[in-house]
């Protein structure tokens, strides 16, 4: 595993790479509160056969804060990251949660700079819990500082709370959390992101999602928060052409739970996708090659 930086509109943007440079890539984009070590156990097992980066948006993980934060900042963090991390020609972009949020945007945005997009339990049109519990809550730097690491993990929670985890990524995921300061140990995420996004990320990725030209599908968590009517909101918005794929008994964090559902699942998407055409807007496959714009999931 390597980890990088690059820059970005004046902030320092890090990720973890895996992989030989100049292989095709996958990106994968972290969720709220979240970092690029949510994905290393699950990022890492492509590394025989991609170019793989998992960034640290700004606010998050070992990237520098900023003083205002936007899905479309994000999004260029994503793209730029992507150009930096020795991908050969277009990646696929996975996202968890409120990365979802940022890789729908990113899709929408630069969707000809793109293989294709897989969102992972995103739930356009509804308020995005860990934005809202950890603004309520106060969970993030300026907050509460611990003695020792193990005193920290020992209190380390997911937003929302799930039925099962796996204790030993639990306990990778937390201790790559935490920074230490003068104070004790800190968790590494910038709380003014929650502060900022608290009453404003309900519907804000929606409208991006009919302006998707990439190809795209979404991985709903059996246990999660994308129910079918939230689902099928989603479905109807990309046309109807995307394909949805439940992960039974995963929770909302499937790399918590069951990471090898998830891992079938993206590795399924990913050979399809590799000896497929995408469809048209009319529903028939496009051509090979052809524009961005006539393509769709």
């Amino acid at each position: 595993m390597e980890r990088a930086s690059t820059e970005v509109g004046g902030a320092r943007i890090s990720y973890l790479a895996w992989g030989a440079r100049g292989k095709r890539g996958l990106l994968f984009v972290h969720g709220g509160g979240a970092n690029a070590h949510w994905w290393t156990h699950v990022a890492a097992r492509f590394a025989g056969e991609f170019r793989v980066l998992a960034i640290d948006l700004s606010g998050h993980g070992d990237s520098d804060h900023r003083e205002e934060y936007s899905l479309e900042q994000w999004t260029d963090e994503v793209i730029a990251v992507a150009e930096h991390g020795g991908i050969a020609g277009q990646p696929v972009v996975v996202g968890h949660s409120m990365g979802g949020f940022v890789t729908i945007v990113s899709a929408a945005l630069h969707g000809e700079r793109l293989a294709g997009v897989i969102v992972c339990d995103s739930p356009v049109s509804e308020p995005d819990p860990e934005i809202t519990s950890h603004a309520a809550n106060g969970f993030g730097s300026g907050g509460r500082s611990y003695a020792t690491v193990d005193e920290a993990v020992a209190r380390f929670r997911t937003v929302p709370p799930q039925e099962h985890y796996l204790a030993f990524v639990m306990d990778h995921v937390a201790r790559q959390s935490l920074r230490s300061t003068p104070d004790g140990w800190v968790w590494k995420l910038d709380r003014r992101i929650f502060e900022q996004f608290a009453g404003d990320l309900r519907f804000i990725a929606l409208p991006y999602l009919r302006q998707v030209t990439c190809r795209f599908a979404l991985l709903r968590s059996e246990c999660g928060l994308v129910t079918s009517d939230i689902s099928a909101t989603m479905y109807d918005a990309l046309g109807r052409r995307a394909p949805v794929i439940e992960l039974p008994e995963a929770g909302h964090h499937a790399m918590l739970d069951q990471p090898l559902l998830l891992l079938t699942a993206l590795r399924t998407l990913l050979a399809d996708w590799e000896h497929s055409n995408p469809l048209g807007t009319d529903g028939i496959p496009a051509a090979i090659g052809a524009p961005s714009r006539d393509r769709a999931t």
